[in-house]
């Protein structure tokens, strides 16, 4: 079934008002979470000098954008969500663009390298395309983009107030390469568990 522009903005809004809802708790459950593994994968695979220029696609309350910053990159965050946009500018003293995934504005060529961890997984797979062309875009000759969705097998739509489509590795490899993207690397997390308790699909792609 073919989404309309209305229920595309229906999503975005109650994903959004989801998350804005429930910034304090959701700051509470995650602030702790090691994603060492995750922004590793990232900054390793780019090739520039250092520091970096990287985009946290989905940024949330900040957490990631101040690990960044403290590495020494220049870091800027993407949020839909306003009370988290704020919470991410107060906790990480970034620059945080609040910005709907479906309706991107972004310069073009300017990144090094594009965190999307735990994010790109809201966006319809009808969309999916133009969203990750539009990523490829704003990154630089050789830049890098992470990405660590839930896995799945094609599923998608709403769970309670929330629009998510789960992707398994076949799948999420043929829209990076029609997006323009090669591959680098890819794992399952949580690290050092049996793949049947891995639900987390982790990989990295090079804009060539």
């Amino acid at each position: 079934m073919t989404l309309t522009a209305e229920d595309l903005e229906r999503i975005a809004a109650s994903t959004l008002s989801h998350y804005d809802r429930r910034a304090e708790d959701f700051w509470a459950a995650t602030h702790d979470h090691d994603v060492s593994q995750n922004i590793a994968a990232l900054l390793g695979a780019i090739e520039a000098p250092p520091p970096f220029e990287i985009l946290d696609f989905g940024c949330g309350p900040g957490r990631d954008l101040l690990a960044f910053k403290r590495l020494g990159h220049l870091a800027t965050g993407l949020e839909g969500a306003p009370r988290l946009a704020e919470m991410a500018r107060a906790y990480s003293g970034c620059e945080v663009l609040q910005q709907n995934f479906l309706a991107l504005d972004l310069p073009p060529g300017r990144f090094d390298g594009v965190f999307a961890n735990a994010a790109l997984f809201h966006v319809p797979t009808q969309e999916l395309p133009r969203v990750l062309r539009e990523l490829h875009a704003t990154l630089k000759p050789g830049g890098v983009l992470f990405s660590s969705n839930p896995r799945g097998v094609g599923e998608e739509g709403w769970s309670g107030a929330r629009y998510s489509a789960f992707h398994d590795l076949e799948a999420w490899r043929s829209h990076m390469s029609v997006a323009g993207f090669a591959e680098v690397a890819h794992y399952y997390r949580p690290a050092g568990l049996p793949l049947e308790q891995q639900p987390w699909l982790a990989s990295v792609w090079r804009k060539p």
